[in-house]
């Protein structure tokens, strides 16, 4: 189930969301002309770097452990994972920026992102494998948006072998299927890295969307507002 669109207006241009992009975007291809890997090693968080067990060779510590939390959100394994990325966050991320406005938007991301990276680097502290993308922070911006907007309609195009369908299905029920892809992938998984994802970063910045939204959007708001009929 690949989301396409949705029909959810905004007020105010998505100015940080589209920054985020751009940005995403440029130092992917920055990572490209310096090397893929000595990107991930440099800039990635590296859990075991992180909690001070173990140190990088002096050639790739260009930065402070706990700067490295910020420098991988915008660093991608792959032009799949860019794409895939990208692509959440422009659906969802220009409502939840309308939700809560341009400077708490930043704070919120960066936030998620945060606890996104502690739940996947807690229960892997040894690990020695640098964790890049967004998608933690995006998680939480997805989490937001469900609590936000569960009504709103989302086009979705489902592969069907061999055959392409669009559907367009309530947000909840496109966010849900995520939701539980992660948890069934977790549970498939032998840890929270299973096959190179970190799983349990995305459970961790959904859920930490999920509380962290009340406290964010702009008071007038309500929780699980009504599909809107104009479409944007």
């Amino acid at each position: 189930m690949i989301p396409l669109h949705d029909d959810n207006p905004t007020h105010h241009p998505p100015y940080v969301t589209m920054a985020f992009i751009g940005i995403c975007v440029l130092v992917f291809l920055w990572q490209q002309f310096l090397g893929p890997a000595t990107a991930a090693y440099s800039l990635g968080a590296i859990p075991s770097v992180l909690f001070d067990t173990r140190e990088l060779p002096a050639h790739l510590a260009w930065t402070p452990p706990w700067v490295t939390g910020i420098t991988s959100m915008f660093l991608h394994g792959g032009w799949m994972h860019l794409i895939g990325n990208m692509l959440y966050l422009w659906i969802f991320g220009n409502n939840v920026e309308d939700a809560m406005g341009h400077v708490k938007y930043v704070v919120f991301y960066f936030v998620c992102g945060t606890i996104a990276l502690l739940a996947h680097a807690l229960p892997n502290a040894e690990s020695t494998i640098p964790m890049v993308g967004a998608s933690g922070a995006i998680s939480g911006v997805l989490g937001a948006y469900l609590l936000l907007y569960p009504r709103a309609r989302v086009l979705v195009l489902i592969p069907l072998g061999f055959i392409m369908q669009t559907l367009r299905l309530q947000a909840v029920w496109v966010l849900a299927f995520w939701f539980g892809l992660q948890i069934f992938s977790v549970w498939m998984a032998e840890d929270n890295t299973g096959g190179g994802v970190a799983w349990g970063a995305h459970i961790g910045g959904f859920v930490a969307g999920l509380v962290l939204i009340p406290l964010f959007k702009h008071r007038h708001l309500r929780l699980l507002a009504p599909a809107r009929s104009a479409v944007g």
